[in-house]
């Protein structure tokens, strides 16, 4: 393998499937976080090598496309790569896949290196540049997470809640994955039992703390099965959270 590389088996638990027994989709989510962090620090570039130098990493924009929805007890391999940088970002791609090859899920995201005093984004070329030439320039889905567009003002808005204690990292803020069971939880039971997602986008936009009031803003693309989702805080109305969710029609 690619020294590069990196990959690890999941066995999926209980608790990360939803009532169709399937892995959920901010399950899957949480994995792509947990193989990019552990990683990160395999490759001395993780939370701590960036803590000494005063900067921290935060996820911008990620993307996947999925193919199969593995089952409860099903194990399997999620692959990941840094792709060197492109701008100010740091890219990093993924692959999810049966033991026995067979593709489930590919992905991309993008994150930017941030400083810890000022909060303002810090190029990542100098970090990133003895791996630039031994990265290998294959690219898991063909495209980088893109910009995704603003849910309509006159969306369906969720019930006000509150960010609660469960829903922060270690930075204190919220973490990266509760946005997406936010929005999924916004959806009716009898559509997601006869429906699943084939895509998720996002792209975070600000910080949210423990405490501050949110709701979820959704709207459908007419006449498919494509909806736009914005996470916004109540008391200034700033978007913290944009995601597009395309499903398909597994009823039949």
């Amino acid at each position: 393998m690619d020294p590069f590389q990196f990959e690890k088996e999941y066995k999926i638990p209980v608790y990360d499937t939803g009532p169709d027994g399937k892995l959920s989709l901010y399950s899957l989510f949480n994995y792509l976080q947990d193989i990019a962090s552990e990683h990160a620090v395999r490759l001395k570039f993780g939370r701590d090598d960036l803590m000494r130098e005063n900067r921290f990493w935060v996820l911008s924009r990620i993307v996947a496309d999925i193919n199969i929805w593995p089952e409860w007890e099903e194990t399997i391999v999620v692959r990941t790569w840094p792709r060197g940088t492109e701008k100010l970002f740091a890219l990093r791609d993924y692959e999810v896949l049966y033991p026995d090859g067979r593709h489930i899920a590919s992905g991309s995201s993008s994150w930017l290196v941030v400083d810890r005093t000022t909060k303002k984004v810090q190029r990542p070329d100098e970090m990133l540049t003895r791996f630039n030439s031994e990265i290998s320039v294959k690219k898991s889905l063909g495209r980088n997470a893109g910009k995704v567009g603003l849910s309509s003002d006159n969306g369906q808005k969720s019930d006000h809640f509150k960010i609660k204690v469960s829903d922060l990292d270690v930075n204190l803020h919220t973490n990266n994955v509760r946005y997406i069971k936010w929005v999924t939880d916004t959806y009716d039971l009898d559509y997601t039992m006869g429906h699943s997602p084939v895509s998720l986008e996002v792209n975070y936009l600000a910080e949210s703390v423990w405490g501050e009031e949110v709701f979820v803003r959704s709207d459908r693309e007419t006449s498919t099965t494509s909806f736009m989702h914005s996470v916004i805080r109540s008391n200034d109305n700033r978007e913290l959270c944009r995601m597009r969710i395309d499903w398909k029609d597994c009823s039949h």
